[in-house]
């Protein structure tokens, strides 16, 4: 599978989703503080992670 920047962005809001519908709903903390706190930290750490894996796949094709 070849992914391109639809493919990417779609994976990537699903899986933060998932991360944020399973914190909400197995109530382990004010679903306030989860959307205001601990969503951006996951889309923040997500982008990193994605920005790192993108370089490190750029690394690896040189090579």
């Amino acid at each position: 599978m070849e992914f391109d920047l639809p493919k990417t962005a779609a994976v990537f809001v699903v899986v933060i989703a998932i991360g944020l519908g399973g914190m909400i709903g197995m109530d382990m903390m004010p679903t306030d503080t989860i959307m205001m706190m601990v969503a951006p930290s996951m889309i923040v750490f997500g982008l990193l992670m994605l920005a790192l894996g993108v370089k490190h796949g750029e690394y690896r094709s040189t090579r």
